[in-house]
């Protein structure tokens, strides 16, 4: 079936099957304008209005916005023009969200970079960026100042979480917050003026989001703010109807220089005018606690964390009932008919436990909707993992994975995806952006299956990428970085099973002649080098097995993962 065809007869099933409460068009409420100007509009609309809470400090629309003017303005007194790259390398705290905010009032372009890396993947990310200007969490800065030589770096600024918790928490803190301001700079913050206004193009490059890839090291996806603001508007509308009239209060405890955090829990509740509770990790007390104390309505986490909610010795004490839309992420443990049961039975009918959305950095990640689909369990009880519906605007199909043309519904195949969010190409990569963008659509290099009523199933991910308890690991991402240690000849690295992480990277290394190599000083010196979820297991092999053409023989590694895997 040609294109033409195929979308055709999709979009009719999509149209008879779409959720009766979901809109089918794209709503801009305050119009097609930045999120900045969102920002501005609920500042002088509902100044008083809490925009993020964090552990008991509000900040409210009025601070927000004019703290992360304040940051605009240091910016510029820093020399940073528009296009110009500003890294963010921060958990989660309020100081990301004013210095994101103040990034793109400026017109420059946020780097949010990954607060677990280590010494060779930050400086390449600072380096691939071109990351001049970086604000750093004070307990970070040693790493920075390991590698800032080798950078573009010419300005840091420091700031500690602490900087912005309240005297008296209210929730409980994790070790991490409980440090002093000893090191910070954030008060150079607002003692700068405030930024004045400047037109800010919607589609001029706005963030650069990295990626793992399935070769080399991460690529740069190139957001802009329309991109932004249409992930804002339509992950907003895919969700139950509101039982209340008050704005929304979000949860958010995943990583929000993680795409998915940055969606969640910045973007999705400044568009919609919401409140985002902050959390900096993840901690079930300190989640059944906010939720009851802030009447949160949205939040989203992995199924595990539902489950360990349900089995906190407080869970029956709070009150979650405000919980309108609880959506999960299979990683390690699915979603079942029988965790939902328990979640509805405890929390609410109203509340209906589900899969949260397809997506990934490319497509700025809220690409689906699952609500609608959960009468019967029909959702669950279908091949996993169900995505549901795109959001308006958005298209998928699957194709065969050689010649790009459309398969039967109900065939699996390679998930190909077009949108307005989707990235405008990989920052410094025309060719890798050439393979993966074709007439518009995302080849996206996972497998699915588009079922008779027009809803997405995810199948997996490509054979090559590792997930760990959710995170992505890509072999070759930890294969470029483990070929840097002189005493490496070869390495592969595959996916390994494992019974609580849902899968470990298994490295096969191949020493060089001469050296006396061994897996436990491998592993010492990945720790150092790598996050501590990529650091893999190590296996020492006097040679790689090799195809006639050169190539490793990865499918015999995979085989020796799963019978490592069956035998520990």
């Amino acid at each position: 079936m040609d294109v033409v065809s195929y979308l055709a007869d999709l979009r009719a099933r999509q149209q008879r099957s779409w959720p009766r409460d979901i809109p089918r068009d794209v709503t801009y409420p305050l119009g097609e304008v930045p999120v900045t100007d969102h920002l501005r509009h609920w500042a002088r609309h509902e100044p008083q209005r809490p925009a993020i809470v964090f552990y008991g400090r509000e900040i409210t629309y009025a601070e927000l916005d004019e703290a992360s003017d304040r940051f605009a303005g240091w910016l510029d007194g820093a020399g940073v023009r528009a296009g110009d790259r500003v890294g963010v390398l921060l958990p989660n705290c309020p100081q990301f969200v004013i210095a994101m905010m103040g990034i793109l009032k400026l017109g420059a372009v946020h780097v949010p970079v990954n607060p677990m890396f280590q010494q060779h993947e930050l400086r390449y990310e600072l380096t691939d960026a071109g990351v001049e200007v970086l604000v750093v969490s004070t307990e970070l800065v040693p790493l920075v100042e390991q590698v800032r030589a080798e950078t573009p770096l010419r300005e840091v600024l420091a700031t500690s979480p602490a900087d912005l918790l309240p005297a008296e928490p209210v929730l409980p803190l994790p070790d991490t917050l409980r440090t002093d301001t000893t090191g910070s700079q954030w008060s150079r913050v607002g003692a700068s003026p405030r930024a004045e206004r400047r037109e800010v193009d919607l589609d001029a490059l706005a963030a650069l989001n990295y990626t793992g890839g399935t070769t080399g090291l991460p690529k740069g996806c190139e957001h802009t703010q329309r991109h932004m603001l249409y992930t804002a508007v339509t992950a907003g509308a895919a969700r139950p109807p509101r039982r209340s009239t008050e704005p929304d209060v979000y949860l958010c405890y995943v990583p929000i220089f993680w795409i998915a955090g940055e969606d969640m829990g910045i973007l999705v509740p400044l568009v919609h005018g919401g409140t985002v509770v902050l959390l900096a990790r993840w901690d079930a007390t300190a989640v059944l606690d906010a939720v009851e104390r802030y009447r949160v309505t949205d939040m989203i986490g992995t199924v595990d964390n539902y489950v360990e909610l349900m089995e906190h010795p407080g869970f029956a004490a709070h009150d979650l009932s405000s919980l309108d839309n609880a959506r999960s992420m299979s990683f390690v443990r699915k979603l079942t008919p029988d965790l939902r049961r328990r979640w509805a039975a405890a929390v609410g009918e109203h509340s209906v436990l589900r899969e949260a959305s397809y997506g990934m950095t490319e497509t700025h990640t809220a690409d689906t909707i699952t609500y609608g689909f959960s009468d019967d369990d029909r959702d669950l009880r279908s091949e996993p993992v169900f995505c549901g519906l795109p959001v308006p605007g958005t298209e998928f199909m699957v194709v065969d994975p050689e010649s790009g043309e459309p398969v039967p519904i109900g065939e699996r195949g390679a998930i190909a995806i077009r949108t307005p969010s989707l990235l405008t190409g990989y920052w410094n990569r025309p060719e890798a952006s050439a393979e993966a963008l074709r007439d518009g659509w995302l080849r996206t290099g996972d497998v699915g299956m588009v079922d008779e009523d027009g809803c997405l199933h995810f199948l997996g991910r490509n054979k090559e990428m590792i997930k760990i308890s959710g995170m992505s690991v890509f072999p070759s991402e930890v294969e470029a970085l483990l070929a840097r240690h002189p005493e490496v000849l070869g390495v592969a690295v595959v996916p390994m099973p494992h019974r609580a992480k849902g899968q470990l990277p298994l490295a096969y290394v191949q020493p060089a002649p001469g050296t006396s190599l061994t897996a436990e000083a491998l592993t010492g010196w990945a720790r150092e080098n790598m996050a501590s979820y990529k650091v893999p297991r190590f296996v020492l092999v006097p040679e790689l097995p090799m195809t006639a053409t050169g190539k490793i023989k990865k499918g015999d590694l995979l085989e020796r993962a799963q019978r490592l895997a069956e035998s520990s």
